[in-house]
């Protein structure tokens, strides 16, 4: 009867099994339900017959949809984690300790999510486990980032621990946990900064292949800053949407202290924007690029740059001097978009690029039902462990 009860209390949320069905029975599920079970068909179909039949990836277009968005765009949207918990845990930043717990969350599902995709994007996914039990090949960048991705996800559990362990009543753990989230973090930053760099990295050896705009040599620091960038957007637009939902979680809920808080972080958010910005306008500069701006994939660079970085900046600065909210929220919103064009340039549309329109790689329906899965399942994981442990109350 305990366990019944333990089950129906902290899984079930006090009711009875089939009420709790009859609950999830809704349109919104229903979409959810159909895109899970796609994702599922494609993924079996991928395990059974290959890359071949189940995607459209050549030897000329090795990296496609899964890597592009569940890795190269996924894996810095899964940054708040770092930002929001390096200004709790290190800086003893207090005003934004509420945050901390959903922005550690959201980078364990994130990361989780995006490197279950990367195991099932591997020609030999069999073998995920090499790197980190028989073959060590320390010069090459490919082996850095698995095992930072492998620390990483160890450094987020550790960091979400207590919340699991004050959920279950044990306390000893829970304390043991939450000794160790500032060493976890302190790690976590220098764990965090190598792959985002590293990401970047990996588009060094194709200096032929890559547009000139989006080639160079500052790749790594470009990627790195603007994981810093996307970290702080995405969890000013996490937290607008999860403490709007789930307001019956908390007491004595003050929505001025909330703004509050949200435009401190979104002064942060323009810091980083500009220096990124200056970094771009640093590398038209120094490698005399302005010449390919006035060429068709010019006009594309400057759609990118101008429309989802100064103008972000523009908004931004407009917002927080007039203390609208709103007009800072989707200007976070329209930097997370901003982060996952730059991404999907330099994996993909400016991959290759002297190649026609009709040669280029075009995702199959299986890659974009798997990628959506994957995006899917770490939302459902997400609102499960929100409405269950204590994440925004503890």
């Amino acid at each position: 009867m305990k366990t019944n009860s333990w089950f129906r209390e902290k899984i079930l949320l006090g009711q009875d099994f089939k009420d709790y069905i009859a609950g999830l029975l809704t349109p919104w599920n229903l979409i959810v339900g159909i895109i899970l079970i796609l994702g599922i068909y494609a993924l079996g179909y991928r395990i059974l017959f290959g890359f071949g039949p189940a995607t459209n990836l050549t030897n000329e277009y090795p990296w496609g949809l899964w890597k592009t968005l569940n890795i190269l765009a996924e894996i810095p949207l899964s940054a708040p984690g770092l930002a929001i918990g390096t200004a709790v845990y290190l800086f003893k930043v207090k005003d934004y300790k509420m945050f901390a717990r959903p922005a550690v969350l959201a980078s364990l599902l994130g990361y989780v999510f995006g490197v279950l995709t990367l195991i099932f994007d591997l020609g030999r996914y069999d073998r995920v486990l090499y790197p980190f039990v028989l073959f060590w090949g320390l010069e090459s960048v490919l082996f850095l980032t698995a095992w930072h991705f492998f620390l990483y996800i160890l450094i987020c559990f550790v960091e979400w621990f207590p919340a699991f362990f004050e959920w279950v009543g044990a306390e000893r753990a829970r304390n043991l946990f939450a000794k160790l989230g500032v060493w976890a973090t302190a790690l976590g930053v220098i764990i965090t900064g190598g792959h985002q760099a590293a990401l970047g990295a990996l588009f060094l050896i194709i200096p032929t292949k890559l547009h000139p705009l989006w080639y160079s040599s500052l790749l790594p620091v470009f990627f790195l800053v603007s994981a810093v960038f996307a970290g702080i957007a995405v969890f000013i637009v996490q937290a607008t949407i999860t403490y709007k939902v789930y307001r019956n979680q908390l007491v004595n809920f003050n929505y001025k202290e909330f703004h509050r808080r949200l435009l401190s972080l979104s002064k942060i958010l323009v810091v980083v924007l500009v220096a990124y910005l200056l970094l771009k306008l640093l590398d038209l500069a120094h490698y005399n690029k302005w010449k390919y701006l006035f060429t068709p994939y010019g006009y594309w660079y400057l759609v990118e740059l101008i429309g989802f970085v100064v103008i972000p900046i523009i908004t931004l600065i407009i917002g927080i001097k007039a203390k609208w909210v709103k007009w800072v929220q989707l200007s976070a919103f329209w930097v997370i978009l901003g982060l996952i064009l730059n991404r999907f340039n330099v994996g993909l549309i400016a991959y290759r690029w002297y190649i026609p329109l009709s040669q280029k790689y075009w995702p199959t329906w299986m890659e974009v039902a798997f990628s959506l899965s994957m995006i899917t399942w770490a939302i459902v994981v997400y609102k499960f462990i929100i409405k269950r442990m204590p994440i925004l109350k503890h």
